[in-house]
């Protein structure tokens, strides 16, 4: 457990940097990449334990991986040519390993048991697991009885799978994406209605890889039996929640101009940025010509420079597009002018921890004025910005975004902040700090 001290900088934030490869698109790409015809070339892709704990699920599946970095070849299996593992794969902390994995097992004739690290051992499964089981899957998971969730280590055994159409009682792209997953190895057509659009990441991976898929507004509807076909090579944009970071920081630190380059500009992930400009940030976007690779995922370049930044609303139907960034939001509206109102964050209590308490325990420590609304489920937090964080002993939670969010809100702080470990930024984000560094010098 290693811990790590910031300071604000001495000099403002300029320049110009690449973020690494996006993690939620490379997850796709790998496990959409092992059960198709033919070999698959990532040029890029994001190295962060979740994507390993990716990469060596599917080895263990049978699939075969070379690697000569920046790029790795995935040799497809298609469908049907997985092979049983010998014992439990080990998904580390990786939920989108562990829930997406899911949906391609669920059609295999064959069991397999995932098992998970400390903290995921403790995330709530039964939300992918239940629509998987309506489909004819068999699965077994450890379970609390008193309030109907079960949780990791969980056994699929797939096998005859039928369609369904799915209402998903929460937004969730990776039970989206699990179901979808699924569905390829059905009978029929599978549907999918969302209460509120998530990330399409696998939808459009699907349509590169020439998957029978159609997508009307809050639906999205797949048809299966067919074999996917390889598009050979796959470019990976970067990774707007990396570079998310970097925009805060070049926005609140004075004198700073940061240009973020190819950059994933996917409007489902564009949340904080949307919020971000209604606070009175200065971004500029430049997207490309060409988009990343076959017309599958729009990027560009992101200039962002130092601003006043004022209190807004985020409302509960922006959630979906912005939930992995409302810790880094919320050291925004800490520093801001004014309150900020955030509705329906209540998807943060199950996250790598309990993200609601991180923060609002982090941030009180560093002089901020947060509120926390709670009826029945549902939960809204409201922040009154302070002209001045104060430096204070924090804690990453062993929480990714929790530990990168307070070294952003230490850069804006006065005097010293020491987080207590910084381990857990490996997770997402290897080159964080080491990036953060560069600019700082």
């Amino acid at each position: 457990m290693s811990s790590f001290q910031v300071r604000p900088p001495s000099r403002p934030l300029t320049g110009r940097v690449t973020v690494p490869p996006d993690k939620s698109i490379t997850h796709r790409a790998i496990i959409i990449s092992a059960i198709s015809r033919g070999k698959t070339r990532l040029k890029k892709f994001a190295v962060n334990n979740d994507c390993l704990a990716t990469l060596e699920a599917l080895k263990r599946l049978g699939v075969r991986i070379t690697a000569r970095r920046p790029s790795i070849v995935i040799h497809g299996r298609g469908l049907r040519g997985l092979e049983s593992a010998a014992g439990a794969i080990c998904v580390n902390e990786s939920g989108t390993t562990m829930r997406i994995l899911s949906g391609v097992l669920a059609g295999q004739y064959f069991p397999t048991t995932l098992v998970a690290a400390k903290s995921l051992s403790r995330r709530p499964m039964l939300r992918v697991l239940a629509p998987l089981r309506m489909m004819g899957a068999k699965i077994d998971s450890k379970r609390d009885a008193k309030i109907i969730e079960e949780y990791p280590p969980i056994t699929v055994s797939g096998g005859n799978l039928k369609a369904i159409t799915y209402k998903l009682p929460v937004a969730s792209a990776q039970v989206k994406s699990a179901i979808l997953l699924a569905g390829l190895y059905s009978h029929g057509i599978t549907r999918i209605v969302e209460p509120l659009k998530t990330r399409d990441h696998t939808e459009r991976m699907l349509k590169l890889f020439k998957a029978k898929i159609k997508i009307k507004a809050n639906a999205v509807s797949i048809e299966g039996g067919e074999e996917l076909s390889s598009p050979a090579v796959i470019d990976i944009p970067g990774d707007i929640s990396s570079a998310a970071f970097f925009i805060l920081a070049a926005s609140i630190l004075p004198g700073s101009c940061l240009t973020i380059k190819s950059v994933g500009l996917n409007p489902t992930r564009m949340g904080a940025v949307r919020v971000l400009k209604r606070m009175g940030a200065d971004i500029r976007i430049k997207k490309s010509k060409t988009t990343a690779a076959y017309g599958y995922e729009p990027s560009g370049d992101i200039t962002v420079k130092a601003s006043v930044l004022k209190g807004t609303k985020v409302n509960r139907q922006e959630m979906p597009s912005l939930i992995d960034e409302i810790p880094l939001l919320m050291v925004a509206a800490s520093s801001c002018q004014g309150k900020t109102l955030f509705e329906g964050v209540e998807e943060l209590r199950v996250k790598e921890t309990d993200r609601i308490n991180s923060m609002v325990n982090n941030l009180n420590k560093m002089g901020a004025k947060i509120r926390i609304k709670q009826e029945n489920t549902k939960v809204d937090i409201v922040v009154t910005g302070s002209k001045l964080l104060a430096g204070a002993k924090v804690s990453s939670f062993g929480d990714h975004r929790t530990a990168m969010s307070m070294i952003i809100a230490g850069l804006k702080a006065r005097g010293r902040t020491v987080i207590d470990d910084i381990d857990c930024i490996n997770k997402s984000f290897p080159g964080f700090l080491k990036l953060l560094k560069s600019l700082k010098q």
